[in-house]
């Protein structure tokens, strides 16, 4: 069973900064973040596969990077110049299956195991 443990969500000001973890306790073939604004449908951000593959949606492309750790077992989402529209739980997200890609593309169907959530707020 993989668990998913987020951390990092805060209140920050518009054009700054925060680092978001995800701690796993199982490497899988991909590893993403998702979030969730109020009256919105949730939306991938940030995927990473098991070979450091990359993919960001494009809203998020140039401010947020997505990094794995391998020595601290942790998924990264590095989020810089932030925008009141990224206000949202932001949720890591893991799924085993290799037979579909690992990018931007893949909804949050294709993920079977999910954390609790961090709140991430932006104030302008």
């Amino acid at each position: 069973q993989v668990q998913l443990v987020e951390s990092g969500g805060d209140s920050v000001q518009a054009g700054g900064s925060l680092r978001l973890s995800c701690k796993y306790n199982t490497d899988t073939y991909c590893m993403a973040w998702f979030r969730q604004a109020p009256g919105k449908e949730r939306e991938g951000v940030a995927f990473i596969d098991w070979i450091g593959r990359r993919s960001l949606a494009g809203s998020v492309r140039g401010r947020f990077t997505i990094n794995k750790d391998t020595a601290e077992d942790t998924i990264d989402l590095h989020m810089s110049s932030l925008k009141a529209e990224d206000t949202a739980m932001y949720y890591c997200a893991a799924d085993s299956r290799a037979n579909f890609a690992c990018d931007y593309g893949r909804g949050d169907s294709l993920f079977d195991y999910w954390g609790q959530g961090t709140q991430v707020t932006v104030s302008s």
